[in-house]
């Protein structure tokens, strides 16, 4: 009996989930079924909106244009603690990175074989420095984080939650922590790494209306940022 019940419950939930998806995707609808050529003379938040629905209810189209999204940090601030975690009943030497950055989106027009870059979203990057994922935020095996946009308090940013491991947070910390302005450090969530929240997709996992990523790519550079990248 107490296998079937939760079964039911499992069942319950997703339906649940997937009833409060439809949801959110209602309420972005205005913004993401307006055409791409519509894109230059929408805000960032409405770009934001788009892309998220386009991810989410036409994710086979949006791919054909070879969307890149590009976290730019511009602020990092490391918090180490050790005693009882934030987040779980264990003790021990927890590290999370915050970074501050804007978002830009690439699409590529194969029909004139270009790239055009849209600003979106200011945001934060929240994550979590360790050998395995977290307890916090909650993730499948091979999910590395997700990115949010429906926040209350900051309604016009766009967040990524997730986990890097500490050989990786070896590797982009010297560059970090570079002082020049001409040292840069970026990173990229690639199409084919990016899957809607929603049925189906059970490798990943997040709040309702949330995009799952399975890989994060870090790019630094000793040479200064393009501004021409930001399309206004």
């Amino acid at each position: 009996m107490q296998a079937v019940s939760s079964g039911k419950y499992s069942i319950d939930s997703d339906e649940m989930h997937e009833k409060m998806r439809r949801d959110v995707m209602r309420g972005l609808e205005p913004y993401g079924a307006r055409r791409i050529s519509e894109l230059p003379d929408m805000s960032d938040s409405e770009r934001t909106k788009w892309l998220f629905w386009n991810l989410h209810e036409r994710l086979d189209e949006l791919r054909a244009m070879e969307p890149v999204l590009i976290g730019q940090i511009i602020r990092t601030q490391l918090t180490v603690s050790d005693g009882q975690s934030m987040w779980t009943e264990k003790w021990g030497l927890e590290k999370r990175i915050e970074l501050s950055c804007k978002w830009q989106l690439l699409l590529k027009d194969s029909a004139y074989q270009k790239e055009d870059a849209y600003s979106i979203s200011e945001g934060w990057i929240d994550l979590y420095v360790g050998k395995a994922p977290p307890q916090h935020p909650a993730l499948q095996e091979q999910q590395k984080g997700y990115l949010d946009a429906d926040s209350s308090l900051y309604p016009n940013q766009l967040f990524l939650y997730g986990w890097i491991t500490d050989g990786l947070w070896d590797e982009i910390k010297p560059q970090l922590n570079n002082a020049s302005a001409n040292c840069h450090t970026d990173i990229f969530l690639r199409d084919n790494f990016l899957f809607p929240v929603k049925p189906g997709l059970n490798f990943v996992s997040g709040p309702v209306g949330s995009i799952g990523i399975t890989n994060m790519e870090f790019r630094t550079s000793s040479q200064p940022r393009m501004s021409t990248w930001v399309k206004s």
